[in-house]
């Protein structure tokens, strides 16, 4: 039973990116208005706090209604407790971190820059939710087994599929807000060979 969950956790610890920008250099003139910096900022600020409340909901609520439930409902209500404190910790370094940003720092192009790199921190989490799910599906199956402890087992592969469904909505999400923004930085960026807009690689 404990090295299906040890195999959980250190996925949810040691590859689950924070919603948090990419390092970029300086690629041509800073322009004069960054709104669309300010909104990404924006943004990610207010990503970081909704997943923030989601931990703090869920981490009080746990362990709130732990002690008072049994079996199969007690283990839900624990391993809800015990996986937002990595969310928790996941949003409090994520909103210190995008909160020293100054919108003023770069350029169209490198906000640009910042803004794919969101996107693509985001489908990777979203991969990893989908793992989550899985695992919670397994753990699940696993209580189906003779001589296992059962309410442990589907207890916390319901609490694991409700995070992991919680977590692919709230990456993809974002992702598409990121994403529709694209489009609005092609006014600031000039011409190019074909057209007006920049290509970026991923």
């Amino acid at each position: 039973m404990k090295y299906p969950l040890l195999l959980l956790f250190a996925l949810l610890l040691g590859t689950r990116a924070p919603a948090q920008t990419l390092s970029s250099s300086t690629y041509g003139e800073t322009v004069s208005d960054h709104a669309l910096e300010a909104k990404r900022i924006h943004h990610q600020k207010r990503a970081m706090l909704l997943l923030g409340g989601w931990a703090v909901g869920n981490i009080g609520l746990g362990l709130a209604l732990r002690g008072s439930r049994v079996g199969e409902a007690r283990r839900f209500h624990e391993m809800n407790a015990i996986w937002n404190t990595v969310n928790l910790g996941i949003a409090a370094l994520g909103y210190l971190s995008v909160a020293r940003e100054d919108p003023a720092a770069l350029d169209a192009f490198g906000s640009l820059a910042e803004n794919h790199g969101l996107q693509k921190v985001l489908l990777f989490n979203a991969g990893l939710d989908v793992a989550y799910v899985v695992g919670g599906m397994y753990l699940r199956e696993r209580a189906r087994r003779p001589d296992v402890d059962a309410d442990r087992l589907r207890g916390y592969g319901n609490s694991v599929l409700l995070q992991g469904g919680f977590l692919l909505v709230f990456d993809l999400v974002n992702y598409c807000i990121a994403a529709g923004r694209d489009a609005d930085y092609a006014p600031l960026l000039g011409p190019t060979s074909e057209g007006i807009g920049l290509t970026l690689g991923f």
